[in-house]
């Protein structure tokens, strides 16, 4: 399984939220580029950088950064937000990032989305759909988690049938930030239901064991951030376990 430090750009800095919150946020580095790379020197192989700006304004604010951070460290770069083109899409390939995260357009726009994943191939971009509960249903969250999808989970992962996607990262909003675990449940039935798809769990990762407990369901991959940041444990030893 893949271990993915998290960096959450916001005003250049790396921040985390809580809940997807815009309003609740904690300032954790001023020099992102150094963190990323203690995250390399410690054996870690990807990281996942977020725009955060982007995904609020709707559009690309920090590519440029995300850009220059692709090129300065040994690291294979998986990122977003504020994706809303081929062009978008493009830049971020031809700066050096290795997956370009797609979310919001994802469920709004899945033929656009569909185009892209043929033009750039399924290994070239990751899935983002990030979910609320809704009673008994998981329903997306868009822009930048601040409007509901009219569809649930599984309708939006309908629409990319077996062979079309490879990366999904699904994100349990209500766990995003919080230390509490991931969503193990939501996650396995996901794995069980599409597993022509690589699943990375994204969203409440607190402890080792929560690591242990995503590959053991059969997660291809993990977002790590808070954790991190507050010294749960190192990147060493969530590459261990």
């Amino acid at each position: 399984m893949i271990v993915y430090p998290a960096i959450d750009l916001r005003d250049g800095a790396c921040v985390r939220l809580m809940h997807g919150r815009f309003d609740q946020v904690t300032r954790y580095d001023d020099h992102p580029a150094s963190r990323l790379a203690a995250f390399a020197a410690a054996g870690a192989t990807w990281a996942h950088i977020v725009d955060l700006d982007g995904a609020e304004a709707g559009r690309a604010v920090q590519h440029a950064l995300i850009g220059e951070l692709a090129r300065a460290v040994d690291i294979r770069i998986q990122s977003g937000g504020g994706v809303r083109s081929a062009q978008d899409v493009a830049a971020l390939v031809d700066a050096g990032v290795a997956r370009v995260v797609v979310g919001s357009l994802a469920v709004s726009q899945p033929d656009t989305v569909a185009d892209w994943l043929r033009r750039f191939g399924p290994d070239r971009l990751t899935l983002a759909i990030d979910v609320k509960a809704d009673g008994d249903r998981w329903v997306p969250a868009l822009k930048g988690w601040t409007e509901a999808a009219g569809v649930d989970l599984w309708t939006a992962l309908d629409r990319y049938p077996p062979g079309l996607a490879r990366h999904l990262l699904v994100t349990d909003v209500g766990r995003d930030g919080a230390l509490t675990g991931p969503n193990l449940d939501l996650l396995g039935e996901i794995v069980r239901r599409r597993p022509d798809l690589k699943v990375q769990a994204s969203g409440g990762v607190a402890a080792l064991a929560d690591l242990a407990a995503a590959r053991a369901i059969g997660c291809d991959g993990a977002i790590v951030g808070r954790a991190l940041y507050e010294n749960r444990f190192t990147v060493a030893e969530a590459l261990a376990a």
